[in-house]
């Protein structure tokens, strides 16, 4: 089957949104798209306000969860638990905040989780937390789960200063564990990049013997606008 893990140079680097329009593009080439996220946190940042809306759309009445989005964008019928088996409300490390709700991620879980999700579908996109160095339970990081799950990874990063040195650590880890990058994206990519920013795309790519994509913002609330993602095999 079709596959790819979602990672980033950090938080807030387009993760989610990366894997949403990959997961989006697949589904509208015909293929059956499972999504999986081992961990989301910060779900009391959202606003309860107004009726709840789990639909991609401008009549959402909150910003969706990361979860949300992914199965809004790939036409997914899993239910919250079947895509991310765990959820917590801080906005902290999975590892802090499994410990503040009293409980400890099982790797175990996590494993056949994706694996249930996979089994049921022709691709899965797969989104990490975080960085691959993110803790998810002692010594258990999201980068041993993404060689556990085996698939090619997708590196999202920004594209301004300071994404040179971040990207290239990561892809070095990402090797040094024996997994295979297949792009890194830069995003949100302007409709006119500077010189430093058209450096940084060239620089990664050399130095990084990588595929580099870019990705410009997306309005979230308009699918059909959003542009294809492909990754190759």
């Amino acid at each position: 089957m079709s596959g790819i893990f979602v990672t980033g140079t950090g938080t807030e680097v387009g993760k989610t949104v990366v894997a949403a329009v990959a997961a989006h593009t697949l589904a509208a080439d015909g293929a059956t798209v499972a999504v999986f996220k081992p961990c989301v946190t910060g779900l009391d940042e959202l606003s309860a306000d107004g009726p709840i809306s789990g639909d991609i759309g401008p009549k959402s009445a909150r910003r969706l969860a990361d979860h949300e989005l992914l199965r809004a964008a790939s036409g997914s019928g899993q239910s919250d638990e079947e895509i991310a088996p765990y959820r917590y409300g801080p906005p902290a490390s999975p590892h802090l905040a499994a410990a503040l709700a009293g409980e400890q991620i099982d790797p175990e879980r996590l494993r056949a989780a994706a694996g249930r999700a996979a089994a049921g579908a022709e691709a899965i996109v797969c989104e990490g937390v975080g960085g691959l160095l993110v803790p998810l339970a002692g010594e258990y990081l999201v980068r041993e789960l993404a060689v556990e799950l085996g698939y090619p990874l997708a590196i999202a990063a920004g594209p301004g200063l300071g994404t040179i040195n971040h990207t290239l650590l990561t892809i070095e880890v990402a090797r040094a564990a024996g997994l295979v990058v297949a792009a890194v994206v830069l995003t949100p990519w302007p409709h006119e990049p500077s010189e430093l920013e058209r450096s940084n795309r060239k620089t990664i790519a050399a130095l990084g013997e990588v595929t580099v994509m870019t990705l410009p913002e997306v309005d979230l609330a308009a699918p059909d606008s959003w542009p294809e993602l492909r990754f190759s095999r």
